[in-house]
């Protein structure tokens, strides 16, 4: 028995709706293709272009067989999945490392960038937006392909008005592109935006490949590799050195626009109460090798003399013999210590490459109190358990230690007060005051009050360790001071450039006399007109200026 015909109804929603689908599958292509890399240039007139990709598409799809046209599409619409999805990570790096996502390199950040949301929205939320990622990921590489051969098939049942309508917008991109028509200065009407995200993400893959090979050459190259133990930092023996990195302590900090006069005021009476105290110091500005995290990226920069920019070349790095300021150190008789209490695990590189004698993380210096949002223990714990473990030993050789503070990382709240330093105890003194303060999630709604946190988290660190140099500060100790990289863009703004403070600071006035010559400006804030080094000059300065 013959179904009923669908009545006149029926058949004018279908229509409809295929209507429908096939304006959004247009759109959502169309929307794919132009996409900008930056959430700056997300504007209307970003998407006011001709991609000619898509008519590229639709024009075989008017002059291959259906078979081939399927197939055609279905490869086109992986590909800008694909390409989808690397603008999405470009637009989160812009955002927060003011760069373009590396496809080379960049994988080796996800786990940590995990770790930050945890400490960011909590457990669950990181769960959830993972989760919400990875549906988002499936349906982009399902959704796009579905779109070109949607459009494809409508081209081919409307061949009349496709070709019309392909020559028409043809014919605008090439007069367009001929003329260099553009809707703003760097927006041309003719788009080929998905032909150069391809270019650029090949030329990204070859650039590494060269990189890794330019960098095995300039790791084979070191002047201090056969420099002997008796040559060595001369000038500091006797002298407990103290290498001591702030988080995201950068630039801003102390030039930005909203909160650096209340750090600046923080280093310019630190700089009174140090020199009370006994203390001098020099400052300046390093230009770090990262931006906005990675901070072991700026550790391996100053340590080893070499531009540690990217994962590639930390790997490659870690993985050879090269003397660093703890080897050097080493060499020369100190005992070697690495604090860092953002590591819960294992650290291989910490014994296998910088060889230090101790290695001290978030598990094993007897910290019983609350967890700061990312830190796992405050600053002042990290310098009182320090000292405790290591400075107040009696009869010990000198120390050199590389100290990372972590109260100043990301997302900076919420925050602790500084205690009377023999209160400090086991860390049970800073019960309660997570609670005191902002959660991230109250806070990360308002660029204002980012900013705020940040800058207060830095006050916090600073004041630290200016109170720890006070309280145990002694005669034989120096300490250099500096951020490892700038906060993340939200907090600096565009191009705010990699430079980061840095200070000596000691007791002995022979130790800043053999600095004499670096030009460097007395006290702990650099002013604007600071000297600036790159951060891989440091290793070679430092050890030329301490040497015989």
């Amino acid at each position: 028995m013959a179904e009923p015909p669908a009545s006149p109804r029926r058949t004018r929603v279908r229509a409809i709706a295929s209507s429908a689908l096939s304006l959004l599958a247009f759109v959502v292509v169309w929307v794919g293709l132009l996409a900008p890399h930056m959430i700056d240039n997300l504007t209307w007139l970003a998407f006011a272009r001709i991609p000619l990709e898509l008519l590229v598409i639709i024009a075989l799809a008017l002059v291959l067989p259906w078979r081939a046209t399927r197939t055609t599409a279905a490869i086109a619409g992986v590909v800008l999945a694909v390409l989808v999805l690397l603008t999405a990570l470009d637009l989160g790096f812009h955002e927060v490392l003011d760069r373009r996502f590396d496809p080379v390199n960049d994988w080796a950040y996800l786990g940590p960038a995990y770790g930050v949301l945890g400490d960011s929205v909590g457990s669950a939320g990181a769960v959830g937006v993972t989760l919400t990622a990875a549906v988002l990921v499936l349906v982009v590489l399902v959704a796009l392909p579905l779109c070109l051969l949607r459009l494809a098939r409508v081209a081919v049942r409307h061949r009349r008005g496709a070709i019309l309508v392909v020559t028409a917008l043809g014919t605008v991109w090439i007069v367009s592109a001929a003329s260099s028509l553009q809707l703003t200065p760097r927006t041309s009407l003719a788009a080929t935006k998905a032909v150069r995200v391809v270019q650029d993400e090949v030329a990204t893959v070859r650039a590494g490949i060269k990189d890794r090979q330019t960098f095995s050459k300039t790791l084979a190259n070191d002047p201090y590799e056969d420099v002997t133990s008796d040559r060595l930092l001369t000038g500091l023996r006797g002298k407990d050195v103290l290498f001591v990195f702030v988080e995201s302590y950068g630039r801003v900090a102390v030039e930005g626009p909203s909160f650096s006069e209340r750090i600046n005021t923080v280093l310019e009476a630190g700089t009174d109460q140090l020199r009370a105290a006994g203390f001098s110091s020099r400052s300046a500005f390093l230009t770090s090798s990262t931006f906005g995290a990675a901070s072991w990226l700026a550790h391996a920069t100053l340590q080893s003399g070499l531009w540690v920019n990217s994962q590639q070349r930390y790997n490659q790095l870690v993985n050879r013999e090269r003397l660093t300021l703890t080897d050097a150190f080493g060499r020369a008789g100190w005992r070697t210590v690495s604090d860092v209490p953002a590591n819960t695990h294992p650290w291989r590189e910490g014994t296998a490459f910088y060889h230090f004698d101790k290695l001290y993380d978030a598990n094993n210096v007897g910290y019983r109190g609350p967890k700061f949002s990312y830190a796992s223990m405050p600053d002042q714990y990290t310098l009182s358990a320090f000292h405790r473990l290591e400075l107040a030993k009696a009869g010990r050789v000198p120390i050199m230690a590389e100290i990372d503070l972590v109260s100043s990382h990301h997302p900076w709240t919420p925050l602790p007060r500084l205690v009377d330093w023999r209160k400090v105890g086991d860390g049970s003194v800073f019960e309660g005051m997570p609670d005191e303060g902002e959660s991230p999630e109250a806070v990360f709604g308002d660029p204002d009050r980012v900013r705020g946190v940040y800058g207060r988290s830095i006050e916090y660190s600073l004041g630290s360790v200016i109170s720890f140099l006070q309280t145990y500060g002694n005669p034989n100790l120096v300490m250099v001071m500096l951020g490892d990289h700038q906060p993340h863009s939200y907090v600096t703004g565009r191009d705010a450039g990699h430079d980061v403070p840095v200070s000596v600071i000691a007791h002995d006035r022979s130790v800043l006399d053999r600095i004499s010559g670096w030009g460097w400006q007395a006290g702990l804030r650099p002013r604007p007109d600071a000297p600036v080094w790159r951060m891989d000059s440091f290793r070679n300065r430092f050890l030329e200026a301490y040497g015989p």
